[in-house]
């Protein structure tokens, strides 16, 4: 395995400041080089289906909830993790390329549901195929076990890290 530019910043550092333990640069380095190619890889695949990111994700969330592919759009946040705000600009776009719809919540007046189009899942379909072979092709250079430690590690990365840069 030969060197990449992580190894030679941490090479850098151990030269001009022997004194620092600059070790966590080897993870958190590559992850943060690893994500921006994932990302803009990801990204350049929506594309082709005419979504940005953000609108895949909004496909995607409806349909991984399952039949009958509709949720409100507070759930919908929630489960993207974004405001409420950021929520309803989205439906905006996506509503008037026919790709969702919005109709009122039988269950409670002050809400609507936001459900997939029929043009909407097969879109989404499409392009979760797509970006399924897109991300098995980036790992393609790991094998299963490989994989399979690596999503444990960031697993547990994920669950423990301490993300208040104060502490």
């Amino acid at each position: 395995m030969g060197d990449d530019r992580v190894d030679v910043i941490l090479g850098q550092w151990a030269r001009e400041r022997p004194d620092l333990d600059a070790s966590p640069l080897a993870v958190i380095g590559r992850l943060s080089r690893v994500t921006r190619q994932i990302e803009e890889a990801l990204r350049l695949n929506q594309r082709r289906f005419g979504l940005t990111p953000d609108e895949f994700d909004v496909l995607a969330t409806l349909r991984r909830g399952g039949e009958p592919f509709e949720m409100n759009p507070c759930t919908l946040g929630d489960s993207m993790m974004i405001s409420s705000g950021t929520v309803t600009h989205r439906l905006d776009k996506l509503e008037k390329r026919g790709l969702v719809s919005r109709r009122p919540d039988p269950g409670d007046r002050r809400s609507v549901l936001v459900s997939l189009t029929p043009e909407g899942r097969e879109l989404q379909d499409r392009a979760m195929v797509s970006h399924l072979e897109l991300e098995a092709r980036l790992l393609s250079g790991l094998t299963e076990r490989q994989r399979a430690e690596l999503a444990k590690l960031l697993r547990l990365l994920t669950t423990t890290a301490v993300v208040d840069p104060a502490e």
